[in-house]
């Protein structure tokens, strides 16, 4: 291999380190309209009455529109007005939007929106949610319309259900002599991405729907827009420039359907839509939380028997994408170990809480974050070291996953070797605790981790290549950087596929769904397998194209040509050949007579065998293969000030092969970093309310620089046969134990369970001193 498995620059850098990239907000068009938001200040009332009289005698103000006359959306069930209706349920919920000439003019008006509210009683949190003592928050649950595959339950708060029932449970109680049983809980967060969300909209004179957003699914944007509003799809044209971060985030569709709304009110002007980062937390969708108790049995020896458990997902006050994450919670509920009986409920609860979207990992580390605890739990009552339980149980081929899908080493990779080489990075002999001085102590904490992805059966990707005079080859493809290099990997497989330089590999990294092949959604860790195998199909294309026009002029078979070195050439004879650049516009003879054109390579991949899964016993196949690894973090804990420092965060993951050493070292890293600050410090804190009181940077705190520990990867490969190159996928996998690992480290230096996030020294002091947050 040439290129594949090489630490290349980014192919977005140069505009990035430069500051010369352009963001959705950075479009300033002279004609561009401003909206504001006017949201709710409490999670849960009734809109007694807006009052807009102040706002519309307001310079500069076109127009304000509240709730009313909008359909519901949602994407799994459409149960959310994009503008609040009559009532509001959670604290940042839209109720009125002012267009204006200017921002300044805009958020005056909107400050002279006057709302009168009556409060209502507040459920704040899942536990309360499943309480039939307190509200119901969608009576009408029945009436929404729905996908097939989500199982809402009416005259209840909850919008999800999904069952894992594999084995005998019975059976598996009788089998165990060891028994252990946790429960955990954890709030909402936010995704803090750098850039904060924003979208345009502007409905042209020609019924086209021109929309510019900060999104990680805009060719969801573009259907959507059509199946809500009733616009002909092809007249729908979203565009997405780069994107500053989106971890999740930007894969729910809000602002597009606000700034379609704002646009159409005011004839079709270009509108902006922009998020403060006050909004950016509040308004917009959140990290999902978790109410979960986890019950495990084992043997005497350690051998599990049986996993039964319950997530209580806080999906917040709209189901939007939280329903899928509460499908993805099941489908991998026990973490990477083979277990014959496992029962499982996973809920999706609706809550006065901001409304959850996607968060790196897809449930995965708020689901292991319960399991590798218990896990703690279990060896701790055993006796047994946390490391050799976890070995001793770990899954592998031939072993069957909670969904029933039989395994083999393509599919689940090896485990037991990133479980070796974790030892061996973390000193593992010199054993779990080691004292420091009188004060402080050195602790060890380990999790294994494992992930699949729950994407849509019929998810696609697709690539074209299109060469240029010069020889080189432009890529484009529908995947969306969010800053994890994917489409510097798609240039380098064309590269190999092609055998051309690197450097004359050039990446289109703009997307329009008019005019770029469609890839689902920039999620899930997909877009390597599928927008990579999209390109090796391509790249075949074009070269089949090239070898069949080669054989005409160099009046030879096609299987006799090969190329290289941007060269084509005779295989027998390689001075006879033809450069890249002669051939890839067509060939020109002596004569001036011509034959061929421009070579357009096409590639397309859908993931074959994918299902739904069974609504009774779970089930199916959700994905493709199962991303395995085991992950430590060690703490330097003071036993006086109950307080600590990360020193070193280790992570070995089977990747099946990497084919960007650094950027897939620096997608590790990055995803430890969000893991530790998730595990360790970020929450939102709500009032009696269902208020978010710390919507700032002053007291939402993500790890800042300088706070951050050594960050140590390490990669096994096994390689996954169907993918490119065997790579497997990896933009998530940094960050799903982390939380787990850093609660087993502090959970074994304090000698208390820690069950609840985020790990602050005020957790541990008031676990030590018996009462609770």
């Amino acid at each position: 291999m040439d290129i594949i498995g090489k630490g290349v620059t980014r192919k977005d850098a140069w505009e990035k380190v430069t500051g010369q990239a352009i963001y959705t907000g950075d479009h300033k068009e002279t004609k561009i309209l401003h909206v504001k938001k006017v949201i709710s200040p409490y999670g849960h009332a009734n809109i007694k009455n807006i009052n807009i009289t102040k706002a519309e005698k307001v310079a500069g103000v076109r127009a304000i529109i509240t709730g009313g006359n909008l359909p519901l959306t949602g994407e799994e069930i459409r149960d959310r007005y994009p503008i609040a209706q009559d009532k509001v349920r959670y604290h940042g919920e839209v109720v009125a939007l002012v267009v204006a000439d200017t921002p300044k003019q805009a958020k005056f008006a909107a400050d002279s929106i006057q709302v009168i509210y009556e409060p209502l009683p507040v459920i704040n949190s899942p536990m309360d949610a499943i309480n039939p003592k307190y509200p119901l928050l969608h009576p009408d649950l029945d009436t929404y319309k729905k996908i097939s595959e989500v199982f809402p339950e009416p005259g209840t708060n909850i919008a999800n259900r999904t069952k894992i029932r594999k084995g005998d449970i019975k059976k598996g109680w009788q089998e165990s002599d060891i028994i252990v049983e946790e429960k955990f809980s954890f709030s909402p967060s936010d995704h803090v991405a750098m850039e904060t969300r924003c979208s345009l909209a502007e409905i042209r004179a020609d019924n086209k729907v021109v929309i510019s957003s900060s999104s990680q699914a805009p060719f969801m944007i573009k259907r959507l827009i059509s199946d809500y509003f009733g616009v002909e799809i092809g007249n729908v044209i979203v565009n997405t420039p780069l994107v500053g971060g989106a971890f999740g985030g930007k894969a729910s569709v809000q602002l597009e359907l606000l700034a379609y709304i704002a646009s159409k009110a005011v004839n079709g002007r270009l509108v902006k839509v922009e998020n403060s980062r006050e909004e950016d937390i509040l308004t917009s969708p959140c990290h999902i939380g978790l109410d979960a108790t986890v019950k495990l049995g084992c043997t005497k020896s350690g051998l599990l028997k049986i996993a039964e458990m319950t997530y209580l997902w806080d999906g917040g006050a709209y189901a939007d994408k939280a329903t899928d994450l509460s499908r993805a919670g099941a489908v991998d509920c026990t973490g990477p170990y083979n277990i014959e009986n496992i029962w499982c409920d996973s809920l999706c609860m609706y809550t006065n809480h901001p409304y959850a979207s996607p968060y790196r990992g897809f449930a995965h580390s708020e689901v292991l974050f319960a399991f590798e605890r218990t896990m703690d739990s279990l060896s701790k009552k055993l006796g047994i070291d946390p490391l050799e339980l976890r070995e001793m149980n770990a899954i592998l081929p031939g072993h069957s996953t909670p969904t029933q899908v039989q395994l083999n080493s393509s599919t689940v990779g090896n485990l037991p070797k990133c479980i070796s080489e974790l030892k061996k990075k973390m000193n593992w002999e010199e054993g779990q605790l080691v004292k420091i001085n009188d004060n402080t102590i050195r602790a060890k904490g380990i999790a294994c981790v494992w992930k699949t992805s729950t994407i849509d059966t019929n998810a696609g990707s697709g690539v074209i290549l299109t060469f240029n005079p010069d020889g080189s080859v432009n890529v484009i493809s529908g995947v969306i950087e969010i800053g994890t290099g994917t489409k510097t990997v798609l240039a380098q497989i064309v590269s190999e596929k092609l055998k051309m330089d690197i450097d004359h590999v050039k990446v289109q990294m703009d997307v329009n769904t008019q005019s770029t092949p469609e890839h689902w959604k920039t999620v899930a860790s997909r877009a390597t397998l599928m927008a990579g195998r999209a390109a090796i199909q391509a790249a075949e294309d074009a070269l089949l194209q090239i070898k069949q026009l080669a054989s005409i002029v160099l009046r030879a078979p096609v299987e006799d040509i090969d190329l290289g070195q941007e060269r084509v050439y005779l295989r027998g004879d390689p001075e006879v050949g033809i450069p890249f650049n002669q051939l890839v516009y067509g060939y020109k003879y002596p004569d001036g007579s011509a034959i061929g054109g421009q070579i357009i390579g096409r590639g397309q991949y859908t993931i074959p065998h994918i299902t739904n899964l069974d609504p009774e016993t779970g089930a199916g196949k959700p994905g493709p293969e199962w991303t395995v690894g085991a992950q430590g973090v060690e703490v330097e804990y003071d036993i006086n000030e109950y307080t600590y420092k990360i020193v070193r965060a280790i992570s070995v993951i089977d990747a099946g092969r990497v084919l960007n050493q650094k950027t897939a070292e620096g997608q590790i890293m990055g995803a430890m970093s969000m893991g530790l600050a998730f595990g360790g410090r970020e929450t939102f804190y709500f009032d009696n309310f269902g208020r978010v009181l710390n919507p700032q940077f002053r007291t939402y705190r993500p790890l800042r620089y300088g706070e951050n520990p050594e960050y140590i990867c390490e990669f096994v490969n096994t390689p996954q046969l169907d993918a490119p190159y065997g790579a497997r996928g990896l933009g998530e996998h940094g960050l799903l134990g982390m939380p787990a690992a850093l609660g087993n480290c502090l959970s074994l230096a304090a000698g208390i369970p820690l069950n609840q996030l985020p790990l602050i020294p005020e957790l541990i002091w008031r676990g030590k001193k018996g009462s609770r947050l």
